[in-house]
């Protein structure tokens, strides 16, 4: 039984006309923006309950008489719908990449084909994996912190936008920093470095993480060293597999 995901086999990309790209690509981007949209109005009568989950780190550390607060009149109505929205898109990512990989699939050969299906598998495990480690480990951390350096006598009063927009970048910095096993593994894979050059540089990666960190995330140690941490231990992992990927090309190379 062939996999539908897949092209037919066959030793060479296929060829198709530029009006038949485009139709193509048309078609997938229907299929996305409808599978959102099904399942945003799904999601919609929850909007409250997930903000409510979302919002439950923050209001746990809050005094008590203490609550989250909307500065503009639409904000009780438009934060938990702007929140619905991204969730049904962070549900969806599975199908956006395999929409991706069915559009992309055509015009790679047979070797690169059973290379990017793992990548794209492990790159859907790794930023869910990101924005889980945000919202169970880094966001209670930083958010304890910050409530407890504050001086005394400042109610903390939390906008629900402000709180929003900052859970959401959190979570996109978070999701694609775990990404960073897979950017090395390309890399490797085309050729562009190898691991002992990686290894070499080292220290002055782990500088870059720390550095990339200060400008990615809220102005305390804390929250830099929460991020940078994790970049270095995920480049790390990068670096273990991609020294498997090339001692496999040896034995293979001498086997010929």
């Amino acid at each position: 039984m062939t996999d539908p995901l897949l092209p037919p086999p066959g030793p060479a990309p296929t060829d198709m006309p530029l009006v038949g790209h485009l139709v193509e690509l048309r078609t997938r981007l229907m299929r996305v923006l409808g599978a959102v949209i099904l399942l945003f109005f799904s999601l919609a009568y929850f909007a409250n309950d997930i903000y409510a989950w979302l919002s439950a780190p923050l209001r746990a550390l809050l005094p008590p008489g203490s609550t989250m607060i909307a500065t503009d009149v639409t904000s009780p109505f438009m934060a938990p719908f702007k929140l619905t929205f991204f969730a049904a898109l962070f549900i969806c990512i599975p199908y956006i990449l395999v929409q991706i990989w069915g559009f992309i699939a055509p015009a790679l050969y047979r070797h690169e084909r059973r290379i990017a299906i793992p990548l794209v598998l492990s790159s859907v495990v790794l930023f869910y994996a990101g924005v889980a480690f945000a919202y169970f480990i880094t966001l209670p951390a930083i958010l304890g912190f910050f409530t407890r350096v504050g001086p005394e006598g400042v109610a903390i009063m939390t906008d629900i936008n402000l709180y929003l927009d900052f859970a959401l970048k959190l979570f996109l910095v978070f999701g694609f920093t775990f990404e960073i096993p897979v950017a090395v593994l390309v890399l490797i894979v085309a050729g562009v470095v190898n691991s002992a050059s990686l290894a070499d540089k080292r220290r002055y990666i782990i500088v870059g993480c720390f550095f990339v960190a200060m400008f990615l995330t809220p102005p305390d140690a804390l929250s830099m060293a929460m991020l940078a941490i994790p970049m270095w231990l995920l480049f790390e992992l990068g670096l273990f597999f991609g020294r498997i990927i090339e001692k496999q090309r040896a034995l293979r190379a001498d086997a010929d």
